[in-house]
């Protein structure tokens, strides 16, 4: 792609040309690029945004913020929503690669605990319960390896097959929106697919000046068949496979479900 001082039309062998002020349009082909911090085992629209990328970058090399999705998720049980929670060993600042796992305590088997009491009655526990174990059999010094080694584990799971690039790959140092952009056009992206809440905070600039358009999630969620009364959603991706098996990816697409 042409870097951001290029005033020339915007040609090369993947892309069709277009000037600066040009919009995409439908039939020409492009890149999308979707960035997401490593999350735990994260909701469904995180993978809707995987989706539909061609390309998925993990935020590695930024700041750890605790309390927050990096670290913890919810299922659903008997009683409604439950926290699953990796207990970390967190000075600030650090960035996602340094945090390390803080096994002191046996929370891999509370994990799986959890696990098994609530879903051990759902359709597909049996298909995916011994996978899961597995994860949890294994010791974790890293929190950044079990997230992105679970990521695999799921994608494959649902048949999801989407490669996962890591921005420290790219030696870009700058911050916040330029960073994403800077990322984008590393992999010569087009297209940024940035979450609902990008219109919060993404600065538009950096992107316009390297030709790379922005595009919002607006993720609808879907109703699925859930154990435990009345539909929960936003739960953990985990919550959707032990219920809906093979048509995970499929209500994750809003191709079933209501």
């Amino acid at each position: 792609m042409a870097g951001p001082g290029d005033e020339s039309d915007i040609c090369d062998d993947q892309h069709t040309c277009r000037s600066a002020d040009e919009t995409i349009e439908a039939g020409e082909k492009y890149v999308i690029v979707s960035i997401h911090q490593p999350n735990f085992v994260p909701w469904l629209g995180f993978f809707d945004k995987v989706d539909r990328s061609d390309i998925f970058i993990l935020l590695d090399n930024v700041q750890f913020e605790k309390n927050e999705w990096q670290n913890r998720n919810r299922i659903k049980g008997p009683n409604g929503l439950q926290w699953l929670t990796v207990p970390v060993q967190h000075r600030f600042p650090q960035t996602i690669a340094e945090v390390c796992v803080d096994n002191k305590t046996n929370w891999r088997r509370k994990h799986w605990n959890a696990i098994t009491s609530n879903y051990r009655k759902a359709p597909f526990f049996d298909r995916y319960g011994p996978l899961f174990e597995n994860v949890y059999l294994q010791e974790w010094t890293r929190l950044i390896d079990f997230n992105i080694y679970l990521l695999k584990q799921v994608f494959e799971m649902i048949g999801l097959n989407k490669p996962i690039r890591l921005a420290s790959e790219f030696q870009i140092n700058q911050a916040s929106s330029s960073r994403l952009a800077s990322l984008c056009k590393a992999v010569d992206g087009d297209i940024y697919l940035a979450g609902a809440g990008g219109h919060n905070y993404l600065d538009t600039t950096p992107f316009e000046s390297s030709r790379i358009q922005i595009e919002y999630q607006e993720y609808r969620h879907p109703k699925y068949p859930q154990l435990f009364g009345s539909f929960i959603a936003h739960l953990s991706v985990l919550d959707l496979m032990m219920n809906c098996g093979d048509q995970s990816l499929n209500v994750i697409r809003r191709k079933t479900g209501t």
